[in-house]
């Protein structure tokens, strides 16, 4: 059994209706159907056994205030219980009390043990075709290292030696320097930015391992840098009617590249390059420089409700 919550209380129609106003949380609030969200996770309880749980689209649109402002479970809890606009958000009334951090906790798994992030960004997803919002002129394909949550391995573990507090997390090296934790791959929408794939590994596996899984296949072409270079995606992408920008590199036979194998990277890699900026969004504004989590499993949610909330702010923001 759900709590019945957000019916209102009397002493709200004394409050001043600019009080606590977020106009991006209304405009996020108004221009989507979150009847369809809420049917995907109604099942879901978040409430120890034989107690009234909290309403599922509360907790759902808790979890996407966590992302957008960084919070960890008890930041969210203390903000759910003081911030009028947040309330406002998730629907709690005044008169109610307000998730705790255990709570919050209880039902992040629950989503994850049921699968039910993919499900919701999927349906999100479904939402931005039909509002227009998705291009498909183009997949733009790339990587993002992510730091381990936890500390890494010391050196007198031995070079390369996964840790045991969190054994998903693995070392990889770029540009000289060595790293330790996950590697978010993103496909994004060429045009709106707004990211239709994502998958996360650990930091050791290659992004061409995870490039099929980025194509959406209705796009009009795919970009990608090096990385990607594979003779079979080539075929495939040909195959299917998808152009090929992905970039060329030289081989070890080779002096360097043909002549108009750098002239198509130089024109490819400024387009490539749009994906930079929605990294930049996620590590500068919502701190995913690090996962929150131990686990892959538990880390692939975040991603997902990362992307989520991405993709609502930058919607809202482009139906405005």
């Amino acid at each position: 059994m759900h709590r019945s919550s957000g019916q209102g209380h009397l002493s709200e129609a004394w409050l001043s209706p600019s009080l606590g106003r977020n106009e991006q949380l209304e405009r996020i609030g108004s221009v989507f159907d979150w009847t369809a969200v809420e049917r995907l996770v109604s099942e879901v309880y978040s409430a120890r056994s034989g107690r009234p749980s909290w309403p599922p689209l509360t907790m759902v649109k808790a979890l996407l205030l966590q992302q957008w402002y960084g919070l960890s479970d008890p930041g969210l809890e203390e903000a759910l219980g003081d911030r009028l606009s947040f309330r406002r958000f998730v629907g709690l009334g005044l008169d109610e009390g307000a998730p705790d951090h255990s709570v919050i906790s209880r039902f992040r798994k629950a989503l994850r043990d049921r699968g039910l992030d993919g499900a919701l960004f999927q349906e999100i997803g479904r939402q931005l075709e039909a509002r227009g919002l998705v291009v498909r002129s183009g997949t733009l394909m790339d990587a993002t290292l992510v730091e381990a949550a936890v500390a890494r391995p010391s050196r007198e573990a031995g070079l390369g030696r996964r840790g045991t507090t969190d054994p998903d997390a693995d070392w990889t090296m770029k540009n000289g320097r060595s790293h330790y934790g996950y590697k978010a791959h993103m496909g994004v929408d060429q045009g709106s930015g707004l990211i239709r794939r994502a998958e996360l590994t650990s930091a050791k596996v290659s992004d061409s391992e995870t490039a099929d899984r980025l194509i959406c296949g209705d796009e009009r072409a795919v970009y990608g840098d090096r990385a990607y270079e594979h003779k079979g995606r080539r075929r495939r992408l040909k195959a299917a009617g998808i152009k090929d920008r992905i970039l060329h590199r030289s081989h070890k036979h080779q002096d360097g590249l043909p002549h108009w194998q750098a002239v198509r990277n130089r024109l490819i890699g400024p387009v490539r390059a749009a994906v930079e900026r929605v990294f930049g969004t996620l590590k500068r504004s919502y701190g995913y420089r690090r996962v929150r989590y131990r686990g892959l499993e538990a880390n692939r949610l975040q991603l997902r409700l990362l992307c989520i909330a991405f993709n609502l702010r930058k919607a809202a923001m482009l139906l405005a």
